[in-house]
Formats: structure tokens, C-alpha cells, sequence
């Protein structure tokens, strides 16, 4: 077996970037599909997902079997993403990125990350109603940035023989036709508000991903790509993180109400010196041993009975924060430390009461998009995606920072030693803010200090 590349040296791997015109096109299924593809190949495949995406990284966890990280530009940085893959390229047989929405869309959008990388990339297009045109959408999607590396499309729902045909004649000069997925429902990924249903959820997921897998092993895409060269990340880009929460006992909230966990910011906390466990608000009556409390992001809206009636856990969480120790909440365990939870059917069950106000879902979405939260310790970069509103009387702490636009961003609560938001942090855009939100040593500014010492 050859010894693995040094570190410092780059690395050679097999990768492909797949993208689409936009949302909704199938790129989830395609990436899947080709994930367990090549692992029935006996391939090692490491999967990653452009943008701040909760949901699809699960499917396509279930897919390759290996754990699959963000890639963003503007969270994590060109260096995190840099060191990312370069880890990945060191031991895999395959990398495969999945964009976010179109392939242009956004800033940064997937096209700036591919090229960045120098992958190449293949469209998958939802085909429905369209035939010739297609050739149009392949011939724009190349040509749109001079030099682009689109090597080719994969038609998605194609309905016959005869369609196929009418797709391959528009094809223009210097883009692939790479085969089609048939219009079949057996493929399909379930979905509801905030994406599509975590793989945990979806009881026959692997038959699923299975029958997609055995339909792309029939086009072109299935065959392994050129390796692609992964530079290694300059050492003076990324530091050594000193160890600020050396012996730090982090216990996390992880179950179907809680789940929204970037694998990276469990790493950032390990190597902050954190030890990490876990636990269940629908299920266990207390916590584990903790410093400290991250109650992530989730579906708490879905669990509304059980997490009223587990009261040992209530009284468990409140007593730790009664106690002066740190609790970080973002999104969902937002909700959570309210006093009532409301669904979108008018359900309203009682929560923790560690903050005052409520929380409603509504029908349409109420909050997207990336901002910062400008901590005195460091800019923690963050991105919302929520469809509750919230009615409180607290003051906030810190305002979120709109990245395009400047209308106000989300708040940020702080009472005691609870931190809480709708904000999802990058906990690599700054170790530092990190490192001091679960020690409990946010700097607090002048006109919240009121609201962070009233009782």
C-alpha cells in the first residue's frame, strides 16, 4: 500500500463538482447516487455539500458512509475549505462536492468554489417539459464565465426514449450529454419546511438511494474522473488553536429535535480542547456532567409534546443555567429556552422558561441569509434559515450584521450565562468568540449589561 502524502505536499484525488441550474433539480439524488455508486465499487467516496446545509449532508452521509462536511467560501474561509478537501484528498478514491441553488447563484456562489479548485463540474438538469432547450441551458451554464470547466450534463427525469432522443440532438459542440435519470418517484427524497426529511427519518432511504445508484451506473457520470490536484494549506494560514477550553465538558443536544450539528464546529471544539457528550431533551432525565450547554438548531416544532412533558429535563437544563454555567442556543434550541412553542396548526406547548417571550410558526419563511455576529473576541460568521417568529421583551445583547443588505439581522439574547439566537455559527470563523461563548466570557456591551445581570 503506497504511503500516504505528507501534509505539507499536495494530493491527488479523483473529484467532481456537481451542480444545476438552480434549486430543485436533483442535484441531492445525483451526488447520492453517485456516492453509493462508486462505494459498492469498493471506493472510498468523501461527499461535501457547498453552503450552510443541515439536511442534505445526512442523506449523502448515508450514501458514501463517511461523514460529510460544509464547504463556504465566506463562513469558513478559502483556507478551512482548502484544508478540508486536502485532508479528504489524502486517503479517498473519490471527492465528490454538491453545489448549493443554481450554479451562479449567489456570492459566493458554487462556480466561484469549483473554479477556486479547479474541479470539474457536471449540471444536473430537471428535464421536465423541456427537450432541445436543453442544449441551450448546457451551451449558457458553459459559457456563461469564459473557460469555465463544465464538462457536461446529466438529463433528470427524463420520460421516454423519445425524449432522450430530442434531448441529445440540441446538445451543442464542447458539452457532454452524460446520460439521464429516468422519471421514476422511487428516487425521489421526501421533503418538508427547511429542506429535505433528515436521513434518520426516512425509513427506506437506502432502497432509495440503492435504485438511484443503479441508474446512474448506466450513464457516462458513473465512470471515476481525473484526479484533481488539492493544495495543502500554508501553515501560517492556519495556526495551531490554542487549547481555551482545555478541560471543558461541553454537553450537546442531539436527537430528532435537535440536530443540526456542522461536524466541523464539533471538530473546532475538540481541537479548543473540549471534551463533548451528549444528550437527549425528548428522551433522557438528565444531563450528563457539563461545564457547559449547545443547544443546536432542529425541529422542536415536531416534538412538541414530548419535550413539554420531560420535565426532568426541563428542570435539569434550568437548574444549570440557575447555576451561572454557559449555555449557547441557536434556531431551534432558541425556541426551546422560551416559555411556549406554537406550531403552524395552533398547538402550543410550554417550554424551558429560561428566557422570556414565545415562538410561532408560521407558512412562509421568515429569516435567510449570512450575517456576523461582531463580538468584542472575534467576527463569528453565521447564516439563518427559520420559519418561527418570536415575541419578546428582552433587549439584545448583539445585533447580527446583514452580509448584503442593511436592514437589521437577527438578535442575540444574553442573560446570565445564556447566549441564544437564530443564528447558526461557523465556529472556525473565529475560534476566539467560539472558545468564549462556552466559557461563559462574552464581553458584554455597556447598554446589555442590564439585561445580562437582572433576575
Amino acid at each position: 500500500m503506497p504511503a500516504l502524502p505528507s501534509s505539507n505536499c499536495p494530493a491527488l484525488c479523483p473529484a467532481l463538482f456537481i451542480s444545476a441550474p438552480g434549486s430543485n433539480h436533483g442535484k441531492t439524488t445525483v451526488t447520492a447516487a453517485l456516492a453509493r455508486w462508486h462505494r459498492d465499487q469498493g471506493r472510498k467516496v468523501r461527499v461535501f455539500k457547498t453552503g450552510p446545509d443541515f439536511l442534505d449532508p445526512t442523506i449523502l452521509e448515508r450514501a458514501s458512509g463517511n461523514t460529510v462536511y460544509q464547504l463556504d467560501l465566506w463562513l469558513m474561509g478559502a483556507a478551512e475549505c482548502r484544508r478540508l478537501l486536502h485532508d479528504a484528498a489524502q486517503d479517498a478514491d473519490l471527492i465528490l462536492i454538491e453545489g448549493v441553488m443554481g450554479l451562479f447563484d449567489g456570492e459566493p456562489c458554487s462556480a466561484d468554489l469549483a473554479e477556486l479548485f479547479k474541479l470539474p463540474v457536471v449540471a444536473v438538469v430537471d428535464v421536465a417539459g423541456v427537450a432541445q432547450t436543453l442544449g441551450a441551458i448546457a451551451y449558457g451554464l458553459a459559457h456563461y464565465r469564459p473557460g469555465f470547466p463544465l464538462i457536461g450534463v446529466l438529463a433528470n427525469g427524463v420520460a421516454s426514449p423519445r425524449h432522450e432522443e430530442m434531448l441529445r440532438q440540441g446538445m451543442p459542440h464542447g458539452v457532454d450529454y452524460l446520460g439521464s435519470m429516468p422519471r421514476n418517484l422511487q428516487f425521489k427524497l421526501p421533503e418538508r419546511h427547511l429542506g429535505l426529511v433528515p436521513a434518520a427519518e426516512v425509513a427506506d432511504l437506502d432502497q432509495r438511494i440503492a435504485a438511484a445508484a443503479a441508474a446512474i451506473g448506466l450513464t457516462e457520470l458513473s465512470r471515476l474522473p481525473a484526479p484533481a490536484q488539492f493544495a495543502a494549506v500554508d501553515p501560517e494560514e492556519h495556526p495551531p488553536l490554542p487549547p481555551l477550553l482545555q478541560g471543558q465538558r461541553i454537553a450537546i443536544a442531539r436527537d430528532a429535535a435537535f440536530s443540526f450539528l456542522y461536524p466541523g464546529n464539533l471538530d473546532l471544539l475538540r481541537q479548543l480542547g473540549a471534551q463533548l457528550t451528549y444528550f437527549s431533551p425528548l428522551r433522557d432525565a438528565r444531563l450528563p456532567p457539563a461545564d457547559s450547554v449547545y443547544l443546536p438548531g432542529g425541529y422542536p416544532e415536531l416534538h412538541l409534546p414530548e419535550l413539554q412533558n420531560n420535565v426532568a429535563m426541563k428542570q435539569a437544563l434550568r437548574d444549570h443555567c440557575a447555576a451561572g454555567k454557559p449555555l449557547y442556543a441557536e434556531c431551534g434550541g432558541l425556541l426551546y429556552l422560551l416559555e411556549s412553542l406554537t406550531d403552524k396548526n395552533g398547538a402550543r406547548a410550554r417550554m424551558l422558561g429560561i428566557l422570556s417571550g414565545r415562538a410561532v410558526m408560521q407558512r412562509r419563511l421568515q429569516g435567510l441569509g449570512y450575517q456576523t455576529i461582531p463580538f468584542t473576541e472575534g467576527a463569528l460568521r453565521c447564516h439563518t434559515f427559520h420559519y418561527s417568529t418570536t415575541v419578546t421583551a428582552m433587549a439584545a445583547a448583539f445585533t447580527g450584521e446583514r452580509l448584503y443588505d442593511t436592514s437589521a439581522g437577527e438578535r442575540v439574547y444574553r442573560t446570565r450565562g445564556v447566549t441564544a439566537t437564530y443564528l447558526h455559527a461557523c465556529f472556525a470563523s473565529s475560534p476566539q468568540a467560539t472558545a468564549a461563548l462556552f466559557s461563559g466570557k462574552i464581553a458584554i456591551p455597556e447598554q446589555a449589561r442590564e439585561e445580562d445581570t437582572s433576575t
